[in-house]
Parts: C-alpha cells; structure tokens; sequence
C-alpha cells in the first residue's frame, strides 16, 4: 500500500470513528477529566499556594515544587497556563487550541515526574498525554492543515452528525485497556528504587531485605540529607557492590 493510500484508509476510518457515539462519549470524558486536573492545579498556583505542599522539600519533587513556588510571577504564569488550557478545552469552538496548549504543559509534567521518579504522577500523567493526544486525534479534521502531509481529504471541518452510531467499539476500548495496564506497569517496575514520598514509605523498599543498609542510607540520603537523586543512587550502587 502507498503512502497516499495509507492515508485514505486512515482519514476513511476517522470519518467513521467520527460518526460513533462512544468514541465522542470517550473524547468528553478526556477533556473533562484533563480540564478538571490543570484547574485544581492552576488554581492552587494562582492564588500562590505550594502545590503538593504536603511533599518535603528534601523530596527530589518536593525541592523542584519548592523552588517553583518562589519564581515570583512565574509561577503564578504557570497556573493562569494550565486554566486557560482547561478552559479552552471545555468549550467546544477552542477545543484544539486548549489541546495543543495543554499538550507541552503535561508532556513536561510527565518527563519531570519520571525524571525525579515521583510516584505521585508517574501513573497520571502518561494517561494524561494520552488523553491529550486522543483529542487531538479525534480532531484531527482542524489539524491536517498544518500536518505536513503532501495529500488529505478536502473535506472541510466535520460537523456533528444528525444521528450517531452506537456500535460499541471493543477493539479500541481493549487498547484502551491495555495501554492503561502498560502504563501502570512501567510505572511500577521501571525503576528498581524509588524515594517514594516520605522516609518510612522509602524504607519500606528494603526492610528485612539483605540490601536494607544501604536502602536506609538511600532513604536517609533523600529524605534527612536532602541531597540530590543521582548522589544518593550513585551511593547506593556503590554500597551494593
């Protein structure tokens, strides 16, 4: 199949996923979850409150909260950012607009949660740049004008049809599945230490293990010594040798 065919056969299948109930129930419910997620957060910022003050600024995520929250005006920048995503996002004509607004917002939140190793938000927000990305996908109509694709449907902007398909699409709601339980196993077995959120949960890792030593040292390291990640893991490869 050439590549121009390849792309027929994948706008002929958008057009029918357009005209499917569930996969617009689906879209909804991402955009009023992912909106829901950047006003709690953004508000919390606007009105100039530590976000997830109850993480210790010895915490890897909790020293990089820490240090935002004093940028002054930039932090409050940050919060007006993530409502105006959500709010673009709600409203049916900005629903792209708040997409692609939303879209580097979350991807960073997703590589700094990872980068720390931060349980609080290594499960969230994967699921949220999916999220993000299916409703840009299923708009994908306003979008293929700045896609560099060299053939594309002339059909203008897809209008809500007069009656819906309500065949329920299992194989995409099985990927669905999948994707949430492969996210949540990466998550969970990506990384083999963690400084989880508070010295007793990091302990806990390595109690009436043979490595406990040096994971308490580890947890120590992260939780009383605030000293950064890559130190104390670097320590901690050392101790095990």
């Amino acid at each position: 199949m050439t590549p121009s065919e390849q792309l027929n056969a994948l706008e002929s299948f958008y057009f029918q996923m357009r005209k499917n109930k569930w996969y617009w129930i689906f879209s909804i419910f991402c955009r009023v979850t992912l909106a829901y997620a950047f006003i709690v957060a953004g508000v919390v910022k606007i009105i100039g409150e530590r976000f997830a003050s109850g993480l210790s600024p010895l915490h890897p995520m909790g020293a990089y909260l820490e240090a935002l929250h004093h940028t002054g005006y930039y932090y409050t920048f940050v919060g007006y950012a993530q409502v105006q995503a959500a709010i673009l996002l709600l409203i049916p004509r900005t629903i792209t607009l708040g997409a692609l607004l939303y879209l580097p917002i979350i991807v960073n939140i997703w590589i700094l949660s990872y980068a720390v190793r931060f349980e609080g938000s290594m499960v969230t927000s994967p699921l949220m740049v999916l999220a993000n990305l299916y409703i840009l996908a299923y708009h994908y109509d306003q979008l293929r004008y700045i896609i560099p694709f060299t053939r594309y449907s002339k059909e203008a902007s897809l209008k809500k049809p007069e009656k819906y398909s309500t065949k329920f699409p299992f194989p995409f709601f099985l990927g669905v599945a999948a994707m949430v339980a492969l996210v949540i196993w990466a998550a969970n077995s990506g990384f083999q230490t963690l400084p989880r959120n508070s010295l007793k949960d990091c302990q806990s890792q390595y109690a009436h293990s043979d490595q406990e030593a040096a994971g308490f040292a580890f947890c120590e390291c992260i939780h009383r010594d605030g000293n950064p990640l890559d130190d104390c893991l670097e320590e901690l490869e050392k101790s095990k040798k």
